[in-house]
């Protein structure tokens, strides 16, 4: 897997750790009284310290999870989780703490168990066929994986917006215009509930500026820019990709209508494409009377 394609593994999970938790907490008040009441979902853990708090808490929840719904795709959300943990373990196990000198000892402890679940974990989802479990795999450097994940397309089994933007990183370089038809397709399958993937709208925005496509640069420029993205400002876009006035409103006006329709749950590819085509600037002028 390329490196663009872990990065947009990475963002999938961490995009979508917010919204997999809170459904969980009904039960349970607090991490401490699920603890207590599951000690086994806390064990192995920095219990009790500061460093990588958050991501402690949440794996603990997200077992818990599995633990009431055992199946391949919540393990795959547990393994997802211990990764996150892992990784700030690894990091906090150099700290040298400043009053409690035992710390250092369990966050290495901590670090060693957490490679082990990874391990037991892998193995376990070793035969999975779960596609998002399969891509999980592929993600992690396994061949075989990626010609099972590819063998998926057109089978139907890839319709969520996750899985589509996870095909369209195998095709990003290879096949603009694939690419750019599986965003789109990865916008029509949100149902307004979710948070919608940064790469999905930075991968359109991307690919249009280096096709030298002006006018749809700006209008997926300026949808990131409304959603709170890294993308540069109004000014800038402006400066960046200049256009009659009467343009520049009608893209502004789409942006929002994209953002609505995302929103709302019913984005359609048809529509933008229409509207795209659609510039003030490129329509016969009106016969005067």
């Amino acid at each position: 897997m390329t490196s663009s394609g872990k990065k947009t593994r990475n963002i999938l999970f961490f995009l979508s750790a917010v919204a997999l938790l809170p459904a969980c907490q009904g039960e349970f008040k607090t991490t401490d009284s699920l603890c207590s009441a599951h000690p086994e979902l806390c064990e192995g853990l920095n219990n009790n310290d500061g460093q990588c708090r958050i991501q402690r808490t949440d794996l603990i929840w997200q077992r818990y999870k599995q633990l009431k719904t055992p199946t391949d795709i919540e393990k795959l959300h547990t393994l997802e989780f211990t990764r996150s943990y892992q990784y700030c373990l690894e990091y906090a196990a150099e700290i040298e703490p400043t009053r409690y000198k035992e710390r250092k000892s369990v966050r290495a402890t901590a670090l060693i168990h957490s490679y082990e679940v990874i391990e037991q974990l892998t193995e376990e989802l070793a035969d999975s066929q779960e596609p998002a479990v399969i891509y999980d795999r592929w993600s992690q450097g396994e061949h075989q994986a990626k010609e099972d994940f590819l063998k998926l397309e057109g089978t139907g089994q890839l319709q969520t917006p996750e899985l589509q933007l996870a095909l369209a990183s195998f095709y990003t370089g290879v096949d603009k215009a694939k690419t750019r038809q599986l965003l789109l397709r990865a916008l029509e399958l949100y149902h307004g509930k979710a948070q919608v993937k940064p790469d999905i709208i930075l991968t359109l925005a991307t690919q249009a500026h280096q096709d030298n496509n002006k006018t749809e640069a700006y209008l997926w420029s300026r949808v990131g820019s409304l959603m709170g993205l890294p993308v540069t400002n109004s000014e800038t876009l402006s400066r960046l990709y200049p256009m009659p006035p009467q343009d520049k409103t009608h893209l502004d006006s789409l942006a929002d209508s994209i953002i609505q329709s995302i929103s709302a749950g019913h984005f359609n590819r048809v529509y933008v494409e229409k509207n795209l085509s659609a510039l003030p600037s490129q329509q016969p002028a009106q016969p005067s009377s």
